[in-house]
């Protein structure tokens, strides 16, 4: 990694600091380069770095970002996760160096509604406009958007707090957040294409915002994120609708040399869309036929009845769906296909009977 050019420093009291930088590097071990020795450690991610040094009473960071975005997820990060495992403590942490506090987030944007329009009966495609939208043209698929209050046109955005992580509006102006992936990007008109699937209820603020969106509604976005897809030269992707976005996304990318077995569920043949590539795509929708999603085992199953190539194939497989089915086909692909970390990456979109990023915790239980 070239040497960055926006860096920040931080030191944090702690009892245990050797313990909490050993629980950090385990941690970002599934998603980052780690290295320790002799009290130290770096993490190294796709955006930036971070290099702790342990003593007797504290851990010293220093974070380092390829630009202003790379910097605030790195001081983000390490703030978030030091505060998750020094549960039993309340530290403070203060950067110094590249970064003000109370300057708006880097990796922020106010986007505004241009269109709404269904692409199937259950996926609503909304279209967003906003400025210097480059960054999020690469390094991940996925954004996380913030809905306004009902009726708010001028809405509190977040600004960058002394610990690095994001001090959001409370109160009467608090926001509502939901992640989804960029369907289509057109850098040069400042849009994006955000598909949406329609659930019903009151407590879905994605589906309640694609329905009602109109023309120059405001709302905020952060991002890009997400894990990266590996280079090679046979692909196995699976989802359920939530994952369409990403399947498409990624699809588009490949080139014409590759194989791609590509497992989709949904309700119904009503629910098919056409998805592009150069690819040898091999694509089999799986039907629910009534059932509720996450209630079946349909993609798990389809995952396992999959040929993989033969030994020695540059092999890589990714999956987005409901928690059980994340579980099941994350053990699969490790336990018994026996995929390095490098090769595979799967994720859990949502699950059943939570909202919001409650389907993303207690992932250990999958381990």
């Amino acid at each position: 990694m070239q040497h960055s050019r926006l860096s920040a420093t931080a030191r944090v009291t702690l009892s245990k600091p050797d313990l909490i930088m050993g629980k950090l590097l385990e941690h970002f071990a599934e998603y980052a380069d780690i290295s320790r020795s002799d009290g130290r450690g770096q993490i190294a991610l796709s955006y930036g770095r971070a290099m702790i040094e342990a003593d007797s009473d504290s851990l010293t960071f220093h974070a380092e970002g390829e630009d202003d975005s790379g910097l605030a997820y790195m001081k983000h990060a390490m703030a978030e996760h030091v505060l998750e495992f020094a549960h039993d403590e309340t530290p403070r942490i203060v950067w110094t160096g590249d970064g003000a506090v109370g300057s708006p987030l880097p990796y922020f944007r106010e986007m505004r509604v241009v269109s709404a329009r269904n692409v199937t009966p259950h996926m609503r495609r909304v279209t967003l406009r906003g400025r210097n939208l480059e960054r999020f043209a690469r390094g991940g698929l996925h954004v996380r958007l913030f809905f306004p209050p009902k009726g708010v046109v001028a809405p509190q955005w977040p600004v960058t707090g002394e610990d690095g992580r994001p001090l959001w509006p409370d109160g009467e102006m608090k926001l509502t957040n939901r992640v989804y992936t960029i369907r289509n990007i057109d850098v040069a008109k400042g849009e994006v294409d955000i598909d949406i699937v329609l659930h019903e209820g009151d407590e879905t603020p994605g589906s309640s915002f694609a329905l009602n969106a109109g023309v120059g509604d405001p709302v905020g976005m952060t991002g890009p994120g997400g894990g990266s897809i590996g280079e090679a030269d046979w692909y196995l992707l699976a989802g359920d609708e939530t994952a369409i976005p990403a399947i498409g996304r990624i699809l588009e990318d490949l080139p014409a040399h590759v194989k791609a077995v590509v497992r989709v569920e949904v309700d119904s043949a009503a629910e098919e869309q056409a998805l592009r590539s150069d690819a040898d795509v091999d694509l089999v929708w799986l039907h629910r036929k009534g059932q509720g999603a996450g209630t079946t085992t349909l993609l798990a199953d389809a995952v396992r009845a999959v040929e993989f190539p033969d030994e020695g194939t540059r092999l890589f497989a990714w999956a987005g769906c409901e928690f059980a089915a994340f579980r099941a086909i994350r053990s699969y692909l490790r336990k018994e296909r026996k995929l390095d970390r490098q090769d595979h990456l799967v994720v859990a979109y949502w699950r059943h009977g939570f909202d919001g990023d409650n389907a993303r915790r207690d992932k250990e239980e999958s381990n």
